[in-house]
Formats: C-alpha cells, structure tokens, sequence
C-alpha cells in the first residue's frame, strides 16, 4: 500500500462536520494518521447528516464516507477532565491539531493555541472558524450556506432566472474552505522546518468565501458599476452565456477575448459573414446591439444538437463547456481522467466511486482510501499508542470519559 509524503505525520482531528474534517482526510490522502476524535453519546453528526430532510437520499451515509476515509476514530468526553487530559497526551504527540470549535468551547475546554503551545511547542495549530476571530460574530456559530455562501455575498451575486438568491449545496463552501486550511496547515509545517517551531494557522469560511467572490467584492470597493440585472431577460453578453442544443442538451461559451475569437465563432456558425456585419464587427456594436446578436446565436446553436457543436468548436477552438445534469457530470470520462472521482473498495459493497481531494503530486501516489471507523472503532488502541496502560484505559471507559466500540 503506498505510504504516502505525509507519512509519519499524525493530525488530531478534533473538529466537526465539514471544513475542519475536510482538511484532515486531504492530510489523510497523503499518507498522515488521522485520529478523530468524536463525541458522546453519538460522535460527529456528520455522520448521518446524509439523511437529513432536503439533502438527497440513500441508505449510504456518503457524507460520512466522503469526509472521514482514512481516518481512526476515539470518543473522548472533553467535559470530563480525564477526557481532556487523554486529548492533551494525544496532542503532546501530534504534529497537526486540526479544530473548528467557538472560541466560547476552545476557551471552556482549555485548547485554544495558548493551552496547547506548552504541551507541544512543535505543534501546527489549525483552527477554522466561521466568522474570524475578532468581531461581534467572531463566536456566532456557522455553516458554509451561512458564512460562506450567504454572508459573503456570494448568494446574491450568483441569482437565478427570476433574480431571487441561489441557496448553497451541501458543503459547497466547506470543501474549499477545507483547501484553503490544508494550505495553512502545509505552510506552518514548512515554517516549522526552517524554525523548529509550531504556530497556530487559520481561515474562516466567511474570509474564504470573500476570496471566491473577491473580484465583485474589488470592484465595489473600488467604486465600480454594476450592469442591472434583469429576471427572465436576455444575458448582458451574448458571448459570455448560455444556450440550449437542439437535443435537449445545454452549453455555455466564454469568449473572453472577442476581437481574436469573435470570427471564429461565426465560422463555427457556417456563418463567416456575421463577423464582418456592420452590426457586430466592433466590440461597441455588438454591445448596441446585443439583442440581436443573442437572437441569432440562439437559433444557431438550437438548431444542431450537441455533438455537431462539440467538434465545431474543437475545430475552431472555441472555448466553452457543455451544461450537464448531475447524473451527465458523475458519467464523465473527464471526471476519472483528471483524478476527480477514483474507486473505492469498500468491504461489503465491493467497488465504489469517491470524489478525491483537489491536490495532487507528480510522482507520489496518494493511499488508497480506507473505509471510514464506526463509533469509536479505536479508542483503545489510539489510547494505548498514547501511553495509557489497559487498566488505565478501562479506567477511562468505564468512567465514561471514553467510549470504545471496538473488540478488546
């Protein structure tokens, strides 16, 4: 099985649902030894937030599967001092401690960077919040549909056909979020070899959906005007938009370079001439008269299905994609051949499909996923790589500051 350059590097997981988790298993991809902790009575919610009203149904707890492969999992109760005490032995042997608790449960449970800095010098503190750390909502509590995709501006500024908000998917802000963090974490680790030094490193999912947004945020702050929208119309470029094919399908072109790519598109078209009408040959004419042009394309690409405009636009390098459904985007070959979606061997459910973290290393192969732990399927052994003797560790369980479901 192949190690991986992460190796040898062991993270302590204490986080919850998405960023956080997130940035661990892409340490875990690479090779490092995640130790989750959980709490009681019924571990990360994260769990079986898969079946949860809205979100699409299965008897496959996917969110669990797609966030937690890799990783070895012990419930520790943090309000217990026993508890808190087995987390800070693990944390003395740790290189990363990943977390995303309110500052109100870091300052209560005693494992801010402050806390643990003396227990563990060398030690990269990644810390993700919703909000920051400073401010009134520096402790307010956040989901990515919330900090991430509402408050940064994002779901305003992405708007649906009649103008009204688009509402986040599961995650969408947590998993990018989750990059952003796992950058953090690589350069605290790199700082740490050039000083022999930990340091805490952090982002928040607010910050990280304003760097998704930053060019609309730059441009207001740099006083800019925006072009009005209108619910139903016509897009504000016909160039830069949308189009149905005559199959039922959708695509999109982006011509961002219009007096290069403009020709090419009509001979795309078969229409050469369109080019050179006096209604569209500048850029200010085809803004004049973009109504027209958009009519145009529109019964253009609606009157060929899809195919013929893929190698028309092969042949004439027209930049563009098409808009596929979900069920389109998981059966594309693309998806496998960039990395995006790799198998899976999963005991009990032979070979399946799971979506790989973004980042990838030329000549060192990422481990092959494991199966995510049940309930605290490591307690006891996590415990015992920690210092603690079977006595002690019963001790532990039986007073209730740890759980195991594991055989002893």
């Amino acid at each position: 099985m192949t190690e991986g350059i992460l190796a040898g590097l062991k993270v302590i997981d204490c986080a919850t649902y998405v960023a956080g988790p997130a940035a661990a298993t892409i340490l875990s991809d690479f090779g490092a030894d995640v130790i989750k902790i959980e709490r009681p009575p019924d571990g990360d919610l994260w769990r079986t937030f898969s079946s949860v009203p809205g979100y699409p149904s299965t008897d496959f707890h996917y969110t669990w599967l797609l966030t937690s492969r890799n990783k070895r999992s012990i419930v520790l109760d943090l309000t217990r001092e026993a508890g808190r005490i087995a987390l800070l032995k693990l944390a003395a042997g740790a290189d990363v401690f990943v977390t995303n608790f309110q500052p109100s449960l870091l300052s209560r449970f005693r494992l801010t960077w402050e806390d643990l800095e003396p227990v563990n010098p060398r030690l990269v503190y990644a810390l993700i919040t919703g909000y920051g750390e400073k401010g009134e909502d520096a402790d307010a509590p956040a989901y990515d549909g919330l900090a991430y995709w509402a408050r940064s501006g994002l779901m305003t500024s992405v708007t649906g056909a009649d103008g009204t908000p688009a509402g986040a998917r599961p995650a969408m802000g947590d998993h990018p979020t989750a990059a952003t963090l796992f950058g953090a974490i690589m350069l605290g680790l790199y700082r740490r070899e050039r000083t022999g030094k930990g340091s805490k490193v952090s982002t928040s999912l607010m910050a990280a959906g304003a760097w998704a947004n930053s060019v609309d945020i730059q441009a207001k702050l740099c006083a800019a005007h925006f072009p009005e929208r209108r619910a139903g119309g016509r897009p504000m470029n016909p160039l830069i938009a949308a189009y149905p094919s005559s199959d039922g399908h959708a695509m999109i072109i982006a011509l961002l370079d219009p007096e290069r790519e403009y020709s090419r598109l009509c001979e795309a078209l078969g229409e050469p001439d369109l080019a050179r009408s006096p209604l569209f040959a500048t850029a200010q004419a085809r803004k004049e008269n973009a109504a027209e042009l958009h009519a145009i394309l529109m019964s253009q690409f609606e009157s060929k299905p899809l195919s013929h405009w893929r190698e028309k636009f092969r042949i004439h390098d027209i930049k563009w994609s098409p808009l596929p459904t979900l069920d389109e985007a998981v059966r594309d070959p693309q998806m496998r051949e960039c990395g995006a979606i790799i198998n899976f061997d999963y005991p009990g459910q032979g070979t399946i499909e799971t979506v790989d973290s973004p980042v990838f290393v030329a000549d060192a192969e990422k481990r092959s996923p494991r199966v995510p732990p049940g309930y605290g399927a490591h307690t006891r052994e996590v415990l015992k790589e920690a210092g603690y003797g079977a006595a002690e560790i019963e001790q532990l369980i039986s007073s209730g500051a740890a759980v195991a479901r594991d055989a002893k």
